[in-house]
């Protein structure tokens, strides 16, 4: 992990310190997306959730990050793409009364690789009317070629049958974060979804000027939260020498940020402006810190399992999961099932397994 994020943290500083000349700006035109802490604090605990590797745990919402504020949720159907170290879930919240997406972010396992590709792959988005707006190729297709579009696209389109057509929300921290947005795209322009709502956590930046202001008006009920001097939102780099293959952010960003000395420390939450790279946010400090990558709202992100994709489920999940030929599982649930009989029937079956 340190070699790592010490190959990040150099070629970042080094780009910040030669970057000059003339900025490409993204022009966002949309009403910007209005801020709500409660809901933050509790799309955070999802967010957390999805990176738990115990699957019994997590399908019954039974697991250690799965009660406080996301009591009550109703998991519908949970992927995991073992090939490339992705995770999934959908289901139906109380509070807010939502369909809710989360996607799993990045460990050491998978960093390597959207880091290797970090600043020159960029591909272009297949999308009408978007002609030159660019993304980066890896983020894309962690979302669109692999085992987790098709099966939160059927997810979702299980649970509007059953709950009726209430809103969608997607969120995921780090690189599930960059997932979540291409997830909501895809939901307003493929699927044709009226009431999408993206909130991500220390997300990276994700493709170009072009894509960062269609973006904000295909999906401009977007939050990306910041904290302090997190690393990832600062990568891929911003720099103004080749406009062409700038990264930039999307509006809207919410910072948060520490003022105070000593025991007297306060927690600032600012509302940053409708450009995506408001210079008094989180681009007015170095990224420099893999801590305040891990923490969001007091919230701890990551694995339960630091450097290694590794899965743990019930004999009898494994049996009744969905498995292609590339080891990759989907668990299901009817809708109408209850969680506490789901939870009961897990429990009366044999010890867990370790899936490496």
């Amino acid at each position: 992990m340190g070699k790592t994020w010490c190959f990040i943290l150099v070629t970042s500083l080094c780009l910040f310190a030669f970057s000059d000349g003339r900025e490409l700006k993204a022009r966002h035109t949309s009403k910007l997306a209005q801020y709500n802490h409660t809901l933050a604090t509790i799309l955070v605990e999802y967010a957390s959730a999805v990176y738990l590797s115990d699957l019994t745990q997590l399908f019954t919402w039974t697991c250690s990050r799965c009660g406080d504020l996301t009591k009550g949720f109703e998991i519908i159907e949970l992927v995991v793409d073992v090939e490339h170290c992705l995770q999934a879930f959908v289901g139906v919240a109380d509070d807010p009364h939502a369909i809710i997406i989360a996607f799993r972010g990045t460990n050491e396992h998978s960093l390597q690789n959207w880091i290797e590709d970090l600043y020159w792959k960029q591909h272009e988005i297949n999308y009408p009317d978007m002609d030159d707006a660019m993304v980066h190729r890896g983020f894309y297709m962690a979302y669109h070629n692999t085992t987790i579009r098709p099966a939160v696209l059927e997810a979702v389109e299980r649970a509007k049958k059953f709950y009726g057509d209430i809103k969608i929300i997607a969120t995921g921290h780090s690189m599930g974060g960059a997932m979540a947005a291409f997830c909501g795209l895809d939901l307003t322009v493929n699927q044709q979804e009226k009431n999408v709502q993206v909130m991500t956590f220390g997300q990276p930046r994700i493709g170009n000027a072009v894509f960062a202001s269609l973006y904000s008006k295909l999906v401009p009920n977007t939050i990306r939260v910041t904290h302090e001097h997190d690393i990832v939102p600062h990568l891929p780099p911003y720099y103004y020498y080749l406009p062409q293959k700038t990264y930039q952010h999307f509006p809207r960003e919410v910072w948060l940020y520490n003022i105070g000395l000593g025991s007297l420390v306060y927690t600032v939450e600012k509302i940053c402006d409708g450009s995506g790279e408001d210079p008094t946010c989180s681009r007015s400090v170095s990224g420099n810190s893999i801590i305040d990558h891990m923490v969001y709202y007091g919230v701890d992100m990551g694995s339960d399992e630091p450097g290694i994709c590794r899965i743990v489920m019930d004999s009898y999940v494994m049996s009744t999961s969905i498995r292609d030929l590339r080891g990759n599982f989907i668990l299901s649930r009817d809708p109408a099932t209850p969680l506490l009989k789901l939870s009961r029937e897990f429990d009366n079956q044999e010890k867990t397994i370790d899936v490496d």
